[in-house]
């Protein structure tokens, strides 16, 4: 779901996804369950956040869990925390995780933190950088090894374009990739053998413990609803006020959500023209099915001839593919999207459009993993975060949860079979989108306990919002969910357009409010009009 206007950086995030140095699976088991006492009992301090660009209402804290939950005493993380406190008396707190995977909670909050205001009638309005993320021990491919190493540099570029090529030998593709894997995991420490959302699970009841609460109010965006569902399954008599919003799927291999993301995007994509050939000042005129022809013609020009952009590496069309993908997340980016593609076409300036592209820290190729002399992993500081961790963290966690791997002889029978599947679904995003199926080749399978443990939960009823115009979770996702979820699941239809409804549909906004705040529940299937 994220994207970069860096090569190097996907070609490290997909070094990540492709490793194959030995790292363990991630243990599905969750049963056998050490004593975890003296991380339930901590409690955290909150303080002004160390940033000063942060917000002044803003808190700071942090939260220590054991590295592996197997041996709690082999090595611990701290997790950087923030909340917004109550305004009136709190009946708690209510956790919220942004998304991604890779996102960052504290940084999110702080930038967006005015759309949660309302839960601050009754709640600490709390988030987190999940481990991997952000502050908390962040992983890496290490974008800047080329500096040290022509050959590793050569290798990536060869890697990344010798996939995405017809006619060449997916297999050598394969192998230049295996050969970065090694900088994934000597970028990244000893986290990067226990990530994935079953352990992010376990770090949320550990957090609810040291928030005070008997149990987690929640609300989780985009994969955070797959990090809520895992947590009911596995603590359903913990669960409380519970909103999954942006549902992802349970069950869908990686291979298969790229050709959903890439139909998605598409449909808005072809929404947005629709919208922006209605003004004279549309850089692809008047006509919408023109327009759209226009759109593949201009990634294809910019593939086969980068333009010069500002951080000093070619722009191709690929990037664009990235940037379009990531200002369709909302309706409300459109004129903006409208606008940089305009500056793009008419004058060839990529300022504006690659202000939409994804990015992570600001200092690529530093390794933000900090531990003692025991393996305790903590905080980094926020400037010391890996440029590419949130690709790198989006590979890692989504490859921890997902038990397919391919072999190199399968990926090389079945590629032209995909490669066509990804183009039916998108024309523009199918290429981009095709990686997805790949990313965790060579890895050690992922868990299966999100596939076959997460269903018929026994919890309280949460609520599941689906939006009809997402481009990265489709409604049928949400319907899907809620039938894993069993009896607990109450859906939402919003019949609105963009990724999530929460911060872009009032409606949607009261009715997760009054069921956080006040427990009332929408009825199950009732809807949200589109807003104006």
């Amino acid at each position: 779901m994220l994207s970069t206007h860096q090569r190097r950086a996907f070609v490290c995030a997909m070094t990540l996804a492709l490793l194959g140095a030995g790292l363990p699976s991630v243990a599905a088991a969750v049963a056998e369950r050490p004593d975890l006492s003296r991380f339930h009992d901590q409690k955290i301090t909150w303080s002004a956040c160390p940033d000063d660009t942060l917000s002044d209402d803003l808190q700071c804290g942090k939260v220590t869990v054991p590295l592996d939950y197997a041996h709690p005493n082999a090595g611990t993380l701290d997790l950087a925390m923030a909340r917004f406190r109550a305004t009136g008396e709190s009946r708690g707190s209510v956790l919220l995780n942004f998304g991604g995977p890779g996102g960052p909670g504290v940084s999110e909050l702080a930038a967006g933190g005015e759309d949660f205001l309302g839960l601050t009638d009754g709640y600490d309005v709390v988030t987190f950088d999940p481990r991997g993320v952000g502050r908390s021990s962040p992983v890496s491919c290490g974008e800047g090894m080329g500096a040290t190493d022509p050959d590793a540099e050569a290798d990536a570029d060869a890697g990344t374009e010798t996939e995405a090529d017809e006619g060449d030998d997916p297999r050598a593709a394969l192998e230049a990739l295996r050969k970065l894997a090694a900088d994934c995991v000597k970028h990244s420490g000893p986290v990067m053998r226990h990530i994935g959302t079953v352990d992010a699970a376990r770090d949320l009841d550990v957090m609810r413990a040291a928030l005070g609460d008997k149990k987690l109010n929640y609300l989780g965006f985009s994969y955070g609803t797959r990090l809520g569902a895992v947590y009911a399954a596995q603590f359903p008599g913990r669960t409380g006020r519970m909103v999954l919003d942006g549902v992802d799927t349970l069950t869908e291999p990686l291979s298969e959500q790229g050709v959903t993301g890439a139909r998605g995007q598409q449909t808005a994509l072809e929404d947005f023209l629709d919208w922006c050939t209605e003004d004279l000042n549309c850089a692809f005129g008047q006509d919408p099915r023109s327009a759209r022809e226009d759109v593949v013609r201009l990634i294809r020009s910019l593939d086969e001839e980068p333009v010069p952009s500002d951080f000093g590496m070619p722009f191709s069309g690929q990037d664009l593919v990235g940037a379009i993908g990531q200002a369709l997340y909302s309706r409300e980016l459109w004129p903006a999207l409208s606008q940089a593609l305009t500056s793009l076409v008419q004058d060839g300036d990529t300022r504006g459009i690659m202000g939409f592209s994804a990015g992570g820290g600001a200092v690529p190729g530093i390794a933000g993993v900090t531990a003692d002399k025991d393996g305790n992993g903590g905080l980094v500081d926020e400037g010391d975060i890996p440029f590419d961790n949130l690709p790198a963290a989006l590979m890692a966690i989504n490859c921890a949860d997902d038990p397919d791997r391919p072999s190199a002889g399968q990926v090389t029978e079945d590629l032209d079979r995909m490669r066509a599947a990804y183009e039916r679904a998108s024309p523009v995003f199918g290429r981009y989108r095709l990686t997805q199926a790949l990313m965790c080749y060579g890895r050690p399978k992922g868990t299966t306990y999100i596939r076959e443990e997460v269903r018929d939960v026994d919890t309280p009823k949460m609520l599941l919002v689906g939006t009809r115009g997402d481009p990265a979770t489709p409604y049928r996702w949400t319907t899907e969910t809620a039938d894993r979820l069993g009896s607990a699941a109450v859906v939402l239809d919003n019949k609105g357009e963009g990724h999530t409804g929460y911060s872009s549909s009032k409606c949607v906004n009261r009715k997760v409010d009054d069921f956080l705040l006040y427990g009332r529940l929408p009825a199950d299937g009732s809807s949200c009009g589109a807003e104006e």
